[in-house]
């Protein structure tokens, strides 16, 4: 499967954020049509089918973002 760069994620994140911030769903037709766009695309660069889905797995691809993972353990 191909993977989505980072940056592309991360511009998705923060873009789907920001348009929940503001309640998008209940706002104007343009700005309700930007958030199903930004939602299925982030699906789509994440393989997912639920955007909560595709929110945690696009985060969890970022720089960083398993830094304080105890997956493993360093003796």
């Amino acid at each position: 499967m191909l993977m989505a760069h980072p940056a592309v994620l991360r511009d998705l994140l923060a873009e789907y954020d920001a348009l929940c911030a503001l309640n998008a769903a209940e706002g104007g037709e343009a700005t309700r049509r930007r958030l199903e766009d930004v939602s299925y695309t982030l699906c789509v660069s994440t393989g997912t089918r639920d955007v909560d889905a595709a929110v945690i797995a696009a985060r969890h691809r970022l720089p960083g973002a398993r830094t304080f993972d105890d997956s493993v353990v360093s003796a």
